[in-house]
């Protein structure tokens, strides 16, 4: 189990490290965008395109980051003052029978959508520039999938150290 949750957690932070240069490129876009729109009044066709696929990407790529790091938004207040035991037993209900199986299936059509945008060659249809989606539907379905990974991990960490503290009371 150790094995698989380190696994889980070289992925995550992997997809994590992958987001930052997304950033940059989409900050680099963005800024070329305005300078050419404002300066010299010729707007890009791809800029929009651009901004939702990157600041998507960038957003599920750190996902499981995030989970991994424990930074997603949580009621704080009140779990800093609930055991840890508990909050095992919370999170492992939460992510593992609430959580888990929402991000599979839609993990599970991400990668149906990604596939098949892949086939069919398919566009953005409202678009002037109508570039390509299986990338981004691919990049979708991957930070999904570690996502979906990285919420086990959490179950399984949370499984074992809920066992860590019954093994302690023992001895």
């Amino acid at each position: 189990m150790h094995k698989f949750i380190r696994f889980a957690n070289a992925l995550s932070i992997f997809l994590g490290w992958l987001a930052r240069p997304v950033l940059v490129v989409l900050v680099i876009s963005m800024l070329y965008e305005v300078f050419v729109r404002f300066f010299l009044n010729a707007p890009t066709k791809w800029a929009f395109d651009i901004s939702y696929m990157l600041n998507g990407s960038i957003f599920i790529l750190g996902a499981g980051y995030a989970l991994y790091n424990n930074d997603h938004v949580k009621i704080d207040f009140l779990s800093t003052k609930i055991p840890q035991k508990i909050k095992c037993y919370i999170d492992i209900f939460l992510y593992g029978f609430l959580f888990s199986p929402v991000i599979a299936g839609l993990a599970w059509v991400a990668i149906q959508r990604a596939i098949r945008a892949l086939e069919r060659g398919e566009v953005e249809a409202v678009s002037p520039w109508a570039p390509l989606m299986w990338p981004f539907y691919t990049v979708i379905a991957v930070g999904l999938t570690i996502f979906f990974i990285q919420c086990l991990a959490v179950v399984a960490q949370c499984y074992l150290d809920i066992n860590k503290t019954k093994e302690s009371h023992l001895e």
